[in-house]
């Protein structure tokens, strides 16, 4: 019943009661004049309750629309606050609480963007779970290290990787314990995990993931350049042991000592060669050498580097030659670097050429300038070629170090040439040789190295 229903039937039911009071007080009047007063009376009433409850009724009818769209989620409907009285109240009462929600609401969603812009930001992976073991937040890192890229949100916990650390972890914090650090390996990757329940009573779980990978490959590499350097040295410094303690111990003729000492000799330089080859190694890679480019004569080093290899050249029947191409003359590098380049590359192609040539090649290239040494050597297989800068790896690991080398020359130059903001590659095949190519990238400026 609306309002003014309400009001009409309120003022009708005054006039009955009044027209029974005079009636009952004065039982002379007539029936026709009393019921004219009674139409009068109610017609007066009827304008009366139309005339007074029309405001309060579009007043009812915008609270209840308010409060519908209050609860659908609209804040921006507002009651009118133009009623008087009780209504006017409430109708104040009303809009206050819409404000406040609308402040309280705004809040939550400043606050949900800073957490979810801080999750995103992390190098960590974040992964939380509700009550329901569904997963209801995932940042990036997450995503990348659970290989779960095109998954959309909310998901059950079975959409996660199958790994067993993981899942044993997730329902242990499930059911309010904490586990880790755990290790899992999801893929390629080696994963530290830590779960801990969500406080508050309300289930759930947030799961924290950091990549161990490189952490993991950089221990192995530690682990396999102290066993190779063990290895490299102990092999010299017991042939030094063994003949210092001849010479210590007996008396040889003359001729065995010099054999000795010259032995001794050998032995000393090739571990001297070692521990130069690793000291500079260390202080290309921890950054305390730094280029200092300037324009040099690549075919003037060219030929001073194989100049220096020419007598080891001619001892095993092998031509040295040089082709420097004519708009590839100069290069702005450091010239330490470019010497040591040259020459670790030359000494490594002796090493491994009995017969035939080694030759130093210079050539333009659209993003700079390729230089290198090419050989026609044995070669390298192609399983070992991948592999062939790595500290200490060796093709043809006992003629390598018959040969005094140190397993280390390829990887000074990789670094030296990478310092310059360049790139090494090799090319080889069995019993046709082997190419080593250092491109040097075009001057900071961006125009071409000089010529």
């Amino acid at each position: 019943m609306s309002y003014t229903a309400r009001l009409f039937a309120q003022s009708l039911f005054a006039i009955a009661a009044f027209a029974i009071a005079a009636a009952l007080l004065d039982p002379g009047d007539s029936v026709p004049r009393l019921i004219g007063t009674a139409a009068l009376a109610l017609a007066a009433s009827w304008l009366f309750a139309r005339a007074n409850g029309a405001a309060p009724t579009r007043v009812v009818r915008q609270l209840r629309e308010a409060t519908r769209a209050l609860a659908e989620g609209d804040l921006s409907v507002r009651p009118a606050l133009a009623s008087p009285g009780e209504l006017g109240d409430l109708a104040d009462a009303l809009r206050r609480v819409a404000e406040q929600l609308g402040t309280r609401i705004e809040a939550l969603q400043a606050e949900d963007a800073l957490l979810s812009a801080v999750i995103e930001s992390l190098n960590e992976g974040v992964l939380v779970l509700d009550g329901r073991q569904q997963v209801v937040r995932i940042n990036r890192v997450g995503r990348e290290l659970l290989q779960l890229r095109d998954e959309p949100l909310p998901m059950q916990v079975d959409r996660l990787p199958r790994d067993a650390p993981l899942h044993r972890a997730l329902q242990a914090a499930l059911r309010g314990s904490s586990s880790g650090p755990l290790e899992a390996e999801i893929g390629e990757r080696k994963l530290a995990l830590t779960a801990t329940p969500l406080l508050g009573g309300a289930g759930g779980a947030a799961v924290a993931l950091f990549d161990l990978t490189q952490v993991r490959r950089l221990e192995q590499i530690r682990r396999d350049f102290v066993a190779n350097v063990s290895h490299e040295l102990r092999t010299p410094l017991t042939v030094v042991s063994g003949f210092a303690e001849t010479l210590a111990d007996d008396d040889p003729p003359a001729e065995q000592r010099r054999l000795f000492a010259g032995t001794i000799l050998t032995h000393t330089q090739r571990m001297q060669r070692i521990v130069d080859d690793l000291l500079d190694l260390s202080r290309i890679e921890s950054g305390g050498w730094v280029p200092n480019p300037e324009e040099v004569d690549i075919r003037s080093m060219a030929e001073d580097a194989l100049a220096a290899a020419s007598t080891v050249a001619r001892s095993k029947g092998v031509e040295l030659q040089l082709a420097i191409d004519p708009d590839a003359r100069s290069l702005v590098v450091d010239r330490t670097a470019v010497r040591q380049i040259l020459s670790n590359l030359i000494d490594n192609s002796l090493r491994h050429t009995d017969r035939g040539q080694v030759t130093v090649f210079a050539a333009r290239h659209p993003n700079g300038m390729k230089l290198g040494v090419r050989d026609s050597g044995g070669g390298i297989g192609p399983e070992h070629l991948p592999r062939i800068f790595e500290r200490f790896y060796r093709a043809d690991a006992a003629r390598a170090r018959d040969s005094g080398g140190t397993g280390l020359g390829l990887a000074i130059v990789k670094h030296l040439v990478e310092a310059h903001g360049g790139s090494v590659a090799a090319e080889s095949t069995p019993g046709q040789g082997t190419t080593i190519t250092a491109l040097f990238p075009l001057k900071p400026d961006g125009s071409p190295p000089a010529s």
